[in-house]
């Protein structure tokens, strides 16, 4: 079968690699319809390197037809349409019986220290083969393969993979009050979804972008855009009767703008070999966190930041001075994508489409078009938004 790969930093390449099949009585495989690639994929085509191998198949966030299942499945059969969560869990552990699917001790990544099991996504969290591909296998499928209709476009249920119960649980993290006001800083895939999903919930919203193009998306629903100059602090606190807006998600992260130093040492540490650049990484690696700073200032006192953004750093310094002054709160992780995608569907299958998901691909494409696709989605060039690939 074809798939994506990483080749080494900002190096992915369509290659012919073996093709999926059942590997446990578990699992199943489907036909990759749609799969997109994310924001997150950036940061292993960009800095996250070290982690990956050449040859590693990248993707989390794909929907397909069930092809080949598993003779211990029971819940889906051959020619199901799914969608497939980047997050691997088994459903019925400590963890996963609590919601926290990323955190399932089933598929837990003990030996690196760190969560469940992603499609995708570098040896920290399984070195699992990932859904930019034609086919993929997917594990414990019962519970990781989730059926929808046949009707309505791939795009009405694409989203449910990642992005959109990301920007969902960003939301209901940042815990806005009743007629509140939301900050949403960046507007890409995420920034786009939660900014709607606060006006669907009855919130003013607020967002923060430097591209135009993606202001102009936000606006069509209704949301209030700010351009990132040096003054917008002081609009976002003018614009909220100095105070600022009452909970503010960040769905920005590691590549926010600024921070050229640290920027730089991203890079360079990226290019050292595995050996050297793994424990530096895991010990004194530093994010970018302009748009973090930038959520805790905003933010008014006794406000929320959510963290929708990923961050990876492990020494990163935060002002704890100013969040302890302030009064605030934090709520941040990867989504468990499980525990909202039943509240989720009945909104996307909603004949009125409310949060625009037939309105967020701006680039649809062949798999074999996707490693200029990664170039353009990371450059922001042509207006790129959101990237859907059709293998």
């Amino acid at each position: 079968m074809r798939a994506l790969t990483w080749q080494g930093t900002k190096k992915v390449s369509v290659e012919d690699v073996p093709d999926a099949r059942i590997e446990d009585d578990t699992d199943a495989v489907i036909r990759v319809t749609s799969t997109a690639i994310c924001g997150s994929d950036l940061h292993l085509y960009d800095v996250l390197g070290p982690f990956l191998s050449a040859g590693d198949i990248l993707g989390h966030e794909p929907m397909g037809i069930v092809e080949e299942i598993g003779s211990g499945v029971t819940d889906l059969a051959v020619g199901d349409r799914v969608v497939v969560p980047f997050v691997i869990a088994c459903g019925h552990c400590y963890m996963c019986s609590r919601g926290l699917t990323t955190q399932c001790e089933t598929t837990q990544n003990r030996g690196s220290g760190t969560g469940a099991d992603l499609y995708g996504y570098t040896e920290l969290y399984g070195s699992v083969p990932g859904g930019q591909a034609e086919y993929l296998r997917v594990r414990r499928a019962d519970f990781n393969a989730y059926r929808v209709g046949t009707e309505l476009p791939d795009d009405r249920y694409l989203f449910l993979s990642d992005i959109l119960p990301t920007a969902w649980q960003g939301v209901r993290y940042a815990e806005v009050p009743a007629g509140g006001t939301l900050g949403v800083l960046g507007l890409g895939p995420v920034g786009q979804f939660a900014s709607r999903i606060g006006r669907y919930l009855g919130f003013r919203v607020i967002a923060v972008d430097p591209v135009p193009e993606r202001r102009a998306m936000a606006e069509r629903y209704d949301v209030e855009t700010l351009d990132l100059t040096d003054d917008v602090l002081d609009a976002l606190r003018e614009g909220t009767d100095g105070r600022g807006p009452d909970s503010v998600v960040d769905a920005v992260g590691m590549e926010a703008h600024g921070n050229p130093g640290t920027s730089f040492v991203q890079k360079a540490v990226g290019l050292l070999p595995d050996g050297l650049a793994k424990p530096i990484m895991q010990t004194a690696g530093a994010d970018r966190l302009a748009a973090m700073m930038l959520a805790i200032e905003a933010v008014r006192r006794g406000g929320t930041v959510s963290l929708s953004g990923v961050y990876a750093g492990a020494a990163d310094p935060m002002p704890f001075m100013t969040m302890f002054d302030k009064q605030l709160s934090m709520r941040m992780g990867q989504c468990n994508v499980h525990h909202w995608r039943d509240e989720l569907l009945p909104i996307v299958e909603d004949p009125s489409d409310p949060l625009g998901t037939e309105d967020l691909v701006t680039h649809r494409v062949g798999l074999d078009e996707a490693p200029e696709m990664y170039e353009t989605f990371k450059n922001k060039d042509d207006g790129c938004i959101k990237v859907v690939l059709q293998p």
